[in-house]
C-alpha cells in the first residue's frame, strides 16, 4: 500500500494529517524559522540552511522572510532571486529554471483542496506540479497557481493571478492572468 507522501509526491489525493508529512512540515518550518532568523551578516549561514531544507546545495538569493511546505519539491536552477516575503507551498513538484527573479510577496501554489467539504473535513489534499522556464521576471504579489507553467523569458505583472500556462516570450498580467504582449 501507498503511503500518503507517496501519493503526495505523484500529484494523488493524500491525507495531509499523516504524521510523517506533519513532521516533515514541522522540519520545513522550522528551517524557514532558523534562515528568517539567522543575521544576514553570518554569510554562509543561509546558504546551508537552504541546502538543509532543499536537500542540495543552491546558489539561489532568497530575502527573508521565506516560507515553504517541505522544500524538498523545489528544484531551483542557477541564480534564483526571491525577494522578501515569498511563499511556496510545495506539496507537488515545483520546477524553478536559471535566471528567475521574484518580486516581494510572491505566492507560488502546487497545493489545492477537493471542492467537496466532506473531503476538506477529512483532510484530503492534493497538488499539481508548477513549472517556471530559465530568465522569468514575476513581479510582486503575483500568484501562481497549481498546475500553472510559464515559459522562458516570460514576464508576470505585479499583482498576477497565474492560472494556466503562460507561453515564453510574453507580458502577462491580470486576474486571471492573461497574455498582453509579445518581448
Amino acid at each position: 500500500m501507498r503511503t500518503e507522501k507517496q501519493k503526495m509526491l505523484a500529484s494523488e489525493r493524500y491525507d495531509a494529517r499523516d504524521p510523517e508529512l506533519t513532521a516533515d512540515r514541522q522540519r520545513a518550518r522550522a528551517l524557514c524559522h532558523a534562515f528568517n532568523a539567522a543575521p544576514t551578516s553570518e554569510g554562509g549561514g543561509h546558504s546551508a540552511l537552504l541546502a538543509e531544507l532543499f536537500g542540495y546545495a543552491t546558489d539561489a538569493r532568497i530575502e527573508p522572510p521565506f516560507h515553504c511546505d517541505y522544500g524538498y519539491n523545489i528544484a531551483l536552477g542557477a541564480n534564483v532571486y526571491f525577494n522578501v516575503g515569498c511563499v511556496v507551498l510545495d506539496v507537488a513538484a515545483i520546477a524553478i529554471g536559471a535566471n528567475v527573479l521574484f518580486g516581494p510577496g510572491v505566492h507560488i501554489y502546487a497545493a489545492s483542496h477537493p471542492m467537496s467539504a466532506a473531503e476538506r473535513r477529512q483532510g484530503v489534499e492534493f497538488g499539481a506540479p508548477v513549472s517556471i522556464g530559465d530568465d522569468v521576471w514575476v513581479g510582486g504579489g503575483a500568484i501562481i497557481c497549481p498546475g500553472s507553467s510559464i515559459g522562458t523569458g516570460a514576464v508576470i505583472g505585479a499583482g498576477s493571478v497565474v492560472t494556466r500556462a503562460i507561453p515564453a516570450l510574453t507580458f502577462a498580467a491580470g486576474n486571471p492572468c492573461r497574455v498582453l504582449r509579445s518581448l
